[in-house]
């Protein structure tokens, strides 16, 4: 059966920041899938909540997945593809790659109000997510943002499938979001590692190169 691809998006996102890579692997000859996570639709939801849609989707394709977290999507499929057999890799795109029992949050020293429910976006997007994607599709992105649950921001990942699947991890070197330096440590934990020189979102600002690399990652899938 074919290699089918199911991208996961991050913090604030949804699964409409994947619609100009899905274009490129649909001209690829590829077939993909974006989940939207239920943290950005309410602080009611937490990890877990966001972990379950993510299996659902990968339930119901038959044949192999490649799973790409981006971001807070790295947590989110690193919980979701426990002991899921049809997962055949990982892919962590600029995202958190980290050990069970512990958060990005908590990767990075940060806590949140007790009585925050709902994380908003950083107060400058552009610098932070967009800083080289085209001024309009950039501007579209920032309108489209919204809250993320607290909650599923404090939650603590529990399992980590990248010990029993293999995965590759995308740095994206001139990233303002996530460290470059961050990304590399996380990176260790990872079968392969690639590098794309973008900003935080290269799925918006070098669709081309992303959807090429991750075409290569699945067509290995293919092969075996």
């Amino acid at each position: 059966m074919a290699v089918e691809i199911v991208l996961v998006h991050g913090s604030w996102h949804g699964s409409w920041c994947w619609e100009p890579l899905r274009v490129r692997l649909d001209m690829l000859g590829w077939s993909t899938h974006a989940v939207d996570l239920p943290s950005m639709t309410g602080p009611e939801y937490g990890l877990e909540a966001d972990a379950k849609v993510v299996r659902e989707k990968v339930a119901s394709i038959e044949g192999p997945v490649v799973l790409v977290g981006h971001s807070y999507g790295g947590e989110v499929v690193s919980q979701a593809s426990v002991g899921v057999a049809n997962i055949a890799r990982l892919v962590y795109l600029a995202a958190f790659q980290i050990e069970e029992d512990t958060s990005a949050l908590s990767v990075v020293g940060r806590e949140l109000p007790a009585d925050l429910e709902l994380l908003p976006p950083f107060s400058n997007p552009i610098d932070t997510f967009y800083a080289d994607v085209p001024s309009d599709l950039a501007q579209d992105a920032v309108a489209r943002l919204r809250p993320q649950s607290a909650q599923a921001a404090r939650d603590r990942q529990a399992g980590a499938g990248w010990r029993d699947i293999p995965s590759t991890y995308i740095v994206c070197e001139r990233d303002q979001a996530v460290a470059p330096s961050l990304q590399e440590e996380m990176a260790r934990r990872a079968d392969e590692v690639r590098r794309l020189d973008s900003s935080h979102s290269p799925f918006l600002s070098m669709p081309a190169e992303l959807a090429a690399m991750l075409a290569d990652l699945a067509s290995a899938v293919d092969d075996n």
